[in-house]
């Protein structure tokens, strides 16, 4: 017997990897290849394509489709109807396959508003949120809090998800940031 729950309404394609701990909800398919972790939650109609690694401790919100290519890291939120690509140039009539793919990563604990859209090809960085509805067309530093279409920098945000003042002081728990090249470090 399985250590996950799937819905009776979801399928999970032979030679995929599951965590204990894990739930997949309703109409849901996980393909061939995928590797999941502990403590994961799916909600409805989510689909995990062929090879598609996610971390533990990551929820995936209703309508989303994780692409082959897509790779999400620990404790990652993918809010409602957000949208991953996986091909810059796609053509029905000139496939290019699975070697085509480009490769989008999402560092640990970043956060993905509803229906934004990540473009292929770039990296996440850790503790980073994306507005709903925002366009990422480039890749996004440590804390950083985007927007927009294309989505800009418009701020920092901490490790519990607040977003930051001026000052780089956390109104929620107290951490400290100060500036450090491209990102925010926290201050000990």
């Amino acid at each position: 017997m399985a250590d996950y729950f799937l819905h009776e309404s979801s399928y999970v394609d032979d030679g995929v990897q599951i965590g204990k701990g894990t739930k997949i909800w309703h109409f849901c398919h996980v393909q061939k290849g995928a590797v999941i972790g502990e403590n994961c939650s799916f909600g409805q109609n989510v689909n995990i394509s062929n090879n598609v690694k996610v971390g533990s401790n990551v929820k995936v919100q209703n309508n989303v489709s994780l692409y082959e290519g897509v790779e999400l890291e620990d404790y990652v939120f993918c809010g409602p109807s957000c949208v991953f690509t996986n091909d810059l140039t796609p053509r029905t009539r000139y496939p290019k396959g699975h070697a085509g793919y480009k490769r989008t990563l999402v560092k640990h604990d970043a956060t993905i508003g509803a229906n934004a859209t990540i473009v292929c090809g770039h990296t996440l960085g850790e503790y980073c949120t994306i507005a709903a509805g925002a366009v990422v067309t480039k890749n996004v530093p440590a804390h950083a809090l985007m927007a927009g279409v294309p989505a800009r920098q418009i701020g920092w945000t901490c490790e519990c998800g607040q977003v930051l003042g001026k000052d780089l002081v956390c109104p929620d728990c107290g951490r400290k940031f100060e500036k450090s090249e491209d990102t925010i470090l926290e201050v000990k």
